[in-house]
Formats: structure tokens, C-alpha cells, sequence
């Protein structure tokens, strides 16, 4: 159908792959609409277990489509020697499940699933490849069937939709296909990872669409005995002869396998389908708790930051009951829109899920909340409130002493207080900083400047309240942070400091102002001071999963990597879908020189979401460590499109290449961000990288003093960076740490 092509994308840096229709096809119609068809369907998805495309067009007659380029095997090669171990069948198949699932949900059908277009990548991801007979199940009517004979070789335009030996019987007898023969195609390739051989077979193409439509598929475990009969259970509903036998949907079948993958292995942590890596035990369920993202049925912008708000505040109210396991704030968003409870429930391994909505009412709200046993879906408590908005402390109090009551959590006099406390008694300034809050967590500079006018709002409400002066320093110390560098940290760390101290002043007790006094000092280069307030946040509260975060930065930017794996991890088991937390964790495995665990970790927590960028900068890092610089490189070049062309993936991904010999992308980015630089900002950390990567010394600790001037937040773990290995012998540097409160 196409000839592929390796290629450099000379922008960027990276290598693609480019498919170009050849020559005897470039004036066949059919043959043109098929590969057009094929490139709106990528284009269309974005999932990790997809093959990304970066463009498409034609030129000089040409007609082409740029994707990404994979390293590694076809899942047809993967089981040439013979079956695969039946958890890594299963692993595979799950990845499968969620990429058709994500196709599905865009209303995408393969139709032609089969272990040739499933391609195993050499860091063993898995990606769904080809989809020229995929059909848009809304665009297209039932007519679209085609009568045409089938043939072994369904790739030749013009010939029926599907490969024999994988079509569904629907798809045998010329009927519509949609996503439930998608899912029999799976149960083929499913089959045949277990087996080690085709789940239909004959000598010729009639004979094995006459098996597809009369026979029954040899059990696996006649091949591999140590198959489970449940992993065979769920394949033969897969192979379901009627389509509505089989599992309603592919999002269905990813986290059975997941499950199934990971029975009786290291006990790793399952969320959202994605094993992380968790040493510690899971909560019980019996005993724990997950608060679902109130909904905002309406859709009005402006109530966004009274569902996300009032989700937040419930379950840190909740959390601070000590025999309550209580999943954190940033897990939970994960979940946001319709989620099952049930489902929900089983991901994270808790016992009872809170779901909820918040509707206006002209001058008051309607909060509706039900909490659910997520064992068997019964409904264990369900309330609605019709209370003014200067109500809601007293309402979220309300709502946490019924679900106490429900879970049979003994409320000991410490607890009564902690849930009848409140931080402020005006009823307009909570919403305020409810504002703030929500703003805050989009984490951009605008809105973290508008959270900073609204928790002043608050503030100048009620001058005593001291969880709006705790968020006011985590704003000051986030723009003076490298990410936004939209203060000088000499203007910014003094007003978190202040602010922070201001909290602490009304409330001692307050883990988060402790937390928040901790990290601005942390970026301050005041290690003790900063190591005291974390612990004084922690001994406060031990379920703060941010304090424990923080507190694990400071520790592996001083080198104590045992312990700040150990608190990477504290914060995994709060919140086990953080991704930055999750991100962070292989930062620590990275700065300890444990490349091959930061790999790992890091190759994880793209499974959770390919599309966070700083991961990939921490996976470049790692790579580059481990001396794989191609994979280094790739990460980098993967970051810098998500990222749209950031300095500080440039500048890693001309470090990979110039490790490698080649210094060309070096010199080109270099003078790239020299001439950025006169027009606006350009991160220090990205010069420093640039200059390394030349084996310029003296032009790197020139940028290197520039940022000592300027506290540049990069300069906290400038003690363990391996990327700063070649200058750290050099007295220079020794001086430098010197000064910065580290021993040389």
C-alpha cells in the first residue's frame, strides 16, 4: 500500500517516518482516498498505544504522511520463536484494549487488527499501526459493506475490509462492521500471543472464514497449561460468534488484563490500569475513601471553581481523620467527567467513593452527593443541601461528620475539632479563595497572577485567614521558580517567605503554610530551615502528599537519595496518579545514577499520560545516563514538540547529540537561544546544557555565575545533576557549592 522511509526532521532535530504512496498507485482514486483515509485517522486519535502522526500533504505529485518513528518489531515477529509468558500476552493485550478503546471513543473502527499491524517498540511499548480500512462510524452510513471477494492480502486496494483469519463473522458475511469486530480481532491476536498459532486456520482463505463462522478455537492452556481460566474466560467472550455476546466495549477488557497481568506478581500499585511502582502495601478497603470531582451539570465556566473547590476542600477536611485512608486531590481530577464509582473503586483499591454535584439556583446551590460501597455499587448514604454559597463550609462539614458516621469512623474529640474548624468566618471571602485555588491549579503564569488577586481578595475579607495567606506564598515562590520566571527570585521568594510566615502566625498548626514556608526556603538555598518546616508539615499532617513531594526534592538535591525515594514513595501511596509526583519519583532514580530505575519509572508514568511534557525531560536525562543516546535523543525530540519547540528540550536533545559526536545541533540551537534571547526569556539551564554539550568550560560557568546571581531554581539539586559531572571537579564549581550551603 506504501513505501516508509527513516527520515530527520531538520526543525526539530528528531528522526520520523515518512509513507508516501508509490508511483503505480499515486493515480488510483481508491488508492488515494484509502491513504487519506488513513492519515485522518491517526490524526484523529492521540493515545500512546496509537501511532502518533506529525503531518500529511503532497508535494510534486507525492502524496505523504510524516509519523513518528518506532524502533522495534512487529508483534508477527515478537512470536515467531513460539507463545508468549501469558502475563506479558496479557500486559500487551491490555495496552491493546486501551488503544482500540481511545479509537472507539472517536467513533474510529480498525478493521483490521492482526499481529502485523501491532508493533512492539524496543522499550517495549505497544503501538496499533494501519488504519486504511479504518471507518468513522458516525460519518458513514450501513451501506458501506462492500460485496467484494475476500483475499489473503487485504491490503491491495480494491479488495474486501479485513485480513482472513481476523475478521469478525459479521465482517465474513459482508455485514457492518463496528467496535465489537474490532474486539473479536483482538480476541484473535489475543489467542495467538497465548497459543503461539492462528486461532482459525485451513488451507485457504474459504476455509478459514468457514472457521470463523462454525468453529470454536483450541484452549490456550492445551499449549501453555499455565494459561488461568479466567485469562481463557475472557478470550472466548471475545470470540463471541455473535457480536452481542461479546464485551460491550474495549475500555472494558484493559483493566481485566491489567488485573490479570499483575495477580500474584511484587504487588505493584494498580491505578487507572497502569501499574506503579509502590512498595508499600494497598490501604484496606474497608477503611478508605474516594471523593469523585464534583459535576458541573450545567457547564457554566463560572461554578468550575465551586465543583473543583469544594471536591479539594472536602477531601482534605477528610483526610485529616486518621482512620480514614483518603485518596489526594490530584488523583481524583484524573477521574474528571463521568466516571463509574464501581470502576473507580476498583482502580485504586478503596472501599467507599463519594460522587457529587453542585447547580445553582438562582441566590443559592443545589449540592447533591450520594456515597457508594464500590464492592457491590449499593448506595450506603445520599444527601442534597440547598444552602446559600456563604454556606458551604458549614455544608462540606456537614457532608464529611455523614460520611464518618456511614464509614463507622470513630470521631475522637481532636477529630470534632478538626472537622468543625473554621479558617474563616466571613462567607465571602471562602469563595474568593475557592477562586484562588482554582486558578492556581492551572498552573500558568495569568492565572497564577489571578489567583494571586483573589487570594488577596480573601485576605483583604478576612485579614486572619490563614490558609488564603498559605496560597498567596505558593504563588510568589511558583513565579519565581525557572518554569515561569515571571519574578526575580530575589522579588518573589521574600513575599512567599512572608506570606508563609503571615499563615503561621494565625495558625501553627497549619501543615500547609509549614509546607509552604519549607519550599520557598528550599529555593532559597536554606537547607536546615527548609528540612525543619517540612517535617514540622508531615508531623501535621502525614496525608499531605505535596509536603512529602517537596520534602523529597530537598532531599535528593542534598544527596540522601534512600530518603528521598522513601518519600517519593510516602507520596505514591496518597496519591498514586500524580503525575508530577510520579514524574519526580524518577528524577530521584536519575540524580542517584539508578538510570535503569529511572527508565522505568519514568516509562511508566508516560503509560499514565503521553502528553505530560516534563517527563520527558527527566526520561531524556535518564537515557543520556544510561548511555542510550538515541532513545535520549527521541525523548528530548518528543518533548520539544509537546512543548512546542521549549529551550530546555532543545538544549537536552543537543546535549544527547553531541555525547553522540555530533555537535552540529548543539552550534544550531545555541545560536537558536542566543537570538531568542534578545527578544525574550531564555532558561539559564538551557545555556548551561548548550555550553556543556560544546565542552565549553569557561562559556558554562559563565551562565553557570548568572544563575548563581539570579537563584536560579535549577541550581537547587546542582549537587547531584549528573549533567553537570564534567565541570564538577573543576574548583570553580567547588566554590560554587561552597557557597551555596553544600560541602564540596
Amino acid at each position: 500500500m506504501g513505501e516508509v522511509y527513516r527520515a530527520r526532521d531538520l526543525r526539530l532535530g528528531r528522526e520520523v517516518a515518512i509513507k508516501v504512496l508509490p508511483e503505480n498507485l499515486a493515480d488510483d482514486p481508491s488508492a488515494l482516498a484509502r491513504f487519506e483515509r488513513e492519515a485522518r485517522a491517526i490524526a484523529a486519535l492521540s493515545h500512546p498505544n496509537l501511532l502518533a502522526i506529525y503531518d500529511f500533504g503532497a508535494d510534486g505529485g507525492v502524496s505523504f504522511a510524516v509519523t513518528e518513528l518506532l524502533h522495534g518489531e512487529t508483534l508477527r515477529g515478537a512470536l515467531a520463536p513460539g507463545p508468549l509468558p501469558w502475563r506479558r500476552a496479557a500486559d500487551i493485550g491490555a495496552s491493546l484494549a486501551e488503544g482500540l478503546a481511545a479509537a472507539h471513543s472517536r467513533g474510529i473502527v480498525h478493521r483490521d487488527l492482526k499481529p502485523d499491524n501491532v508493533f512492539v517498540t524496543s522499550e517495549g511499548r505497544i503501538k496499533i499501526l494501519d488504519f486504511g480500512l479504518a471507518r468513522w462510524v458516525e460519518q458513514e452510513s450501513p451501506g458501506d459493506a462492500t460485496a467484494a471477494p475476500t483475499t489473503p492480502d487485504p491490503t491491495r486496494p480494491g479488495t474486501v475490509l479485513g485480513t482472513v483469519g481476523y475478521m469478525a463473522p459479521e465482517q465474513v458475511r459482508g455485514e457492518t462492521a463496528d467496535a465489537r469486530s474490532d474486539i473479536f480481532a483482538f480476541g484473535c491476536v489475543l489467542h495467538e500471543m497465548l497459543a503461539g498459532r492462528p486461532a482459525f486456520t485451513g488451507s485457504s482463505a474459504f476455509e478459514r472464514m468457514a472457521a470463523i463462522l462454525r468453529d470454536e478455537p483450541p484452549r490456550p492452556s492445551l499449549v501453555s497449561p499455565d494459561v488461568p481460566a479466567e485469562l481463557e474466560r475472557l478470550l472466548a467472550r471475545c470470540l463471541e460468534k455473535s457480536a452481542a455476546k461479546r464485551p460491550a466495549s474495549a475500555a472494558e477488557l484493559a483493566p481485566l488484563l491489567r488485573d490479570l497481568a499483575s495477580a500474584g506478581a511484587t504487588d505493584p500499585t494498580i491505578v487507572a490500569g497502569t501499574p506503579v511502582r509502590v512498595p508499600a502495601k494497598r490501604p484496606s478497603r474497608s477503611k478508605s475513601l474516594a471523593v469523585l470531582p464534583f459535576s458541573n451539570p450545567g457547564g457554566d465556566p463560572e461554578m468550575e471553581y465551586l465543583s473543583e473547590g469544594i471536591t479539594e476542600s472536602l477531601i482534605n477536611d477528610l483526610a485529616q481523620l486518621r482512620r480514614l485512608r483518603v485518596m489526594a486531590t490530584s488523583t481524583m481530577f484524573r477521574f474528571k467527567g463521568d466516571a463509574d464509582p464501581q470502576e473507580v473503586g476498583r482502580q485504586l483499591g478503596v472501599g467507599t467513593v463519594l460522587s457529587g454535584r453542585v447547580t445553582p439556583r438562582g441566590p443559592t446551590l443545589a449540592i447533591s452527593v450520594e456515597l457508594v460501597d464500590a464492592s457491590n455499587g449499593f448506595r450506603l448514604w445520599g444527601a442534597r443541601y440547598d444552602r446559600p454559597i456563604g454556606d458551604l463550609l458549614a455544608v462540606q462539614a456537614e457532608i464529611a461528620r455523614e460520611i464518618s458516621s456511614n464509614l463507622k469512623v470513630t470521631l475522637e474529640p481532636e477529630h470534632k475539632k478538626r472537622l468543625a474548624k473554621r479558617y474563616t468566618a466571613d462567607r465571602e471571602a471562602y469563595p474568593l479563595y475557592l477562586k484562588g485555588r482554582f486558578h492556581w491549579n492551572k498552573s500558568t503564569v495569568p492565572s497564577i497572577r489571578k489567583a494571586i488577586e483573589y487570594f488577596d481578595q480573601a485576605i483583604e475579607k478576612d485579614p486572619a485567614y490563614a490558609l488564603a495567606w498559605a496560597g498567596l506564598s505558593d504563588c510568589w515562590a511558583a513565579l519565581a521558580m525557572d518554569r515561569f520566571a515571571a519574578v526575580p527570585p530575589r522579588e518573589g521568594l521574600p513575599k512567599a517567605k512572608d506570606a508563609a510566615r503571615k499563615a503561621l502566625e494565625i495558625d501553627d498548626r497549619l501543615a500547609e503554610a509549614h509546607a509552604s514556608l519549607a519550599y520557598a526556603e528550599v529555593l532559597d538555598w536554606e537547607w536546615a530551615k527548609a528540612e525543619k518546616e517540612f517535617r514540622r508539615a508531615i508531623k501535621l499532617d502525614p496525608e499531605y502528599a505535596l509536603a512529602h513531594r517537596f520534602y523529597g526534592f530537598l532531599l535528593g538535591s542534598l544527596g540522601r537519595f534512600e530518603e528521598a525515594i522513601a518519600e517519593y514513595e510516602r507520596a505514591l501511596v496518597i496519591d498514586p496518579l500524580s503525575l508530577i509526583i510520579n514524574g519526580d519519583y524518577g528524577w530521584a532514580f536519575y540524580c542517584a545514577r539508578r538510570y535503569d530505575e529511572a527508565i522505568e519509572q519514568l516509562r511508566r508514568t508516560i503509560e499514565m499520560d503521553a502528553a505530560f511534557p516534563q517527563t520527558y525531560l527527566w526520561l531524556g536525562l535518564a537515557y543520556q545516563g544510561a548511555g542510550r543516546l538515541t532513545e535520549s535523543a527521541e525523548a528530548f525530540a518528543e518533548g520539544a514538540r509537546l512543548t512546542n519547540g521549549s529551550p530546555t528540550m532543545l538544549a537536552g536533545l543537543a546535549l544527547a547529540r553531541a555525547q553522540a559526536g555530533d555537535t552540529t545541533d548543539a552550534e544550531r540551537i545555541l545560536a537558536d537561544m542566543k537570538e531568542r534571547a534578545k527578544t525574550g526569556y531564555v532558561p539559564m539551564v538551557a545555556m548551561v546544557q548548550l555550553h556543556v554539550a560544546l565542552g565549553d568550560i569557561d562559556g558554562t560557568f559563565e551562565w553557570l555565575d548568572k544563575a548563581f546571581a539570579y537563584r536560579a531554581s535549577f541550581l537547587v539539586p546542582m549537587k547531584v545533576y549528573p549533567f553537570l559531572d564534567p565541570i564538577r571537579d573543576d574548583p570553580r564549581f567547588r566554590e560554587m557549592l561552597r557557597a551555596a550551603g553544600h560541602a564540596a
